[in-house]
């Protein structure tokens, strides 16, 4: 999921006050939302500060100059929001200044700071808590200090205990969207994550399949293509069947492709696809196996036993890569086996017993060993006498 772009300050380090101090929403909202987001809490604290400092003024008729420090630190805080989702730690501080110096001076200790309240709540959410707690904590505490030693008419026990538990209150809803904002950002990124992980296994299936596919066809075509030169003047004849091996070889190949490839299409319930190949297709493959100079027999000791079709299907594999690997790898071999039985579960081997030199298990084995241990398997390789891949396969009531 895309995460909305961070506008750089002059510095190219965000907003003023960033680093340990605040970080960008990166949830922020766009059009008309995030307009109304800025100019509500402007808006409706401007409606109340100002008039409501106004009356006070006509009310207590003050001085001229209280009158003025009472309705301009009123009108202060509002218009300071006006930045505050750029700039949330200084105004927030600002603001908390202004409430300050309004409950201090202001006529009758000034309007209710409806714009503190914002400001604290919007410099938390956005992430500069440090600046809504500092600027509180000191605010209040000033306060507090000049209220004891020069106690204006309004600064009264019951407003102070008001005011205290309305700024706790205030703080607390702060910090209740902060949490609920950051769980809501922790959800999305875990399923950013999770669609992430399944479409990179997806990738990653596909890409093991294409390999299977296309190495065993490869290799075959190759080796039918190379008899057929061979024979082509001595044995007429046999050059039309490697021809003929090749046609089927590429045909099964084509076929095996479209139905890996068919999940890729937009239109892939209408893509042409072949039978997923299981356990039964394992004779078809040994039998079309060609390896010069050695004989390919399979023994199957399954007798007709209930295979599920995503370990049939891995089975399938693991017999082709493992032809494949001796077809392409295999020196001096006469003799190439591949079993299938039942030994507490699904066996699966094929062995050969040609020379074996020093080896680097490739892509084939390692595409391989995923494919038995995703299912629950063990999977093992053999070179002591001659090469042997053999997988262990869970029964189908532990799969």
């Amino acid at each position: 999921m895309p995460r909305p772009t961070d506008p750089s300050g002059m510095w190219g380090a965000g907003p003023w006050g960033a680093g340990p101090w605040v970080y960008r929403d990166p949830d922020r909202m766009r059009g008309p939302s995030k307009r109304l987001r800025l100019w509500v809490p402007v808006v409706l604290s401007a409606l109340v500060q100002i008039p409501a400092s106004i009356w006070l003024v006509k009310m207590g008729q003050p001085e001229l100059g209280v009158a003025i420090a009472t309705i301009g630190l009123a009108a202060l805080g509002p218009a300071a929001l006006i930045a505050a989702r750029r700039f949330p730690g200084p105004v927030v501080a600002l603001v908390a200044a202004a409430a300050v110096g309004e409950l201090l001076v202001g006529v009758n200790g000034g309007p209710p700071p409806i714009a503190l309240a914002f400001a604290l709540v919007g410099a938390i959410v956005r992430g500069a808590r440090v600046w809504a707690w500092v600027s509180l904590a000191a605010g209040w505490s000033l306060a507090l200090a000049f209220g004891l030693l020069a106690p204006p008419d309004a600064w009264n026990p019951p407003r102070i205990v008001g005011t205290t538990l309305g700024l706790l209150l205030v703080m607390g809803i702060g910090e209740g969207i902060r949490s609920r904002r950051e769980r809501i950002r922790e959800y999305r990124a875990a399923a950013t994550r999770k669609r992430l992980t399944a479409a990179e296994e997806e990738r990653m299936r596909i890409a093991r399949e294409l390999h299977d596919v296309l190495a065993h066809s490869l290799s075959q075509i190759n080796v039918q293509a190379g008899v057929g030169l061979h024979l082509a003047d001595a044995q007429p004849e046999k050059a039309v069947e490697a021809l003929a091996a090749i046609k089927q070889s590429s045909k099964a190949a084509l076929d095996d492709v479209r139905a890996v490839l068919g999940v890729l299409r937009a239109d892939g319930d209408d893509a042409p696809r072949a039978p997923q190949a299981g356990i039964a297709s394992i004779a078809d493959l040994v039998a079309g196996t060609a390896i010069p100079g050695a004989v390919v027999e399979l023994r199957d000791e399954l007798a007709d036993h209930d295979v599920p079709a995503p370990i049939g299907a891995a089975a399938y594999r693991i017999v082709q890569e493992g032809l494949t690997n001796v077809t392409r790898h295999g020196v001096d071999v006469s003799r190439v086996d591949v079993l299938l039985a039942d030994v507490g579960g699904l066996v699966v081997e094929v062995s050969d017993d040609g020379e074996v030199a020093a080896f680097e298990p490739g892509r084939g084995l390692l595409g391989m060993r995923e494919r038995v241990e995703l299912l629950g398997g063990r999977f093992e390789v053999r070179h002591d006498h001659g090469f042997a891949v053999r997988a262990e396969f869970p029964r189908k009531d532990d799969a």
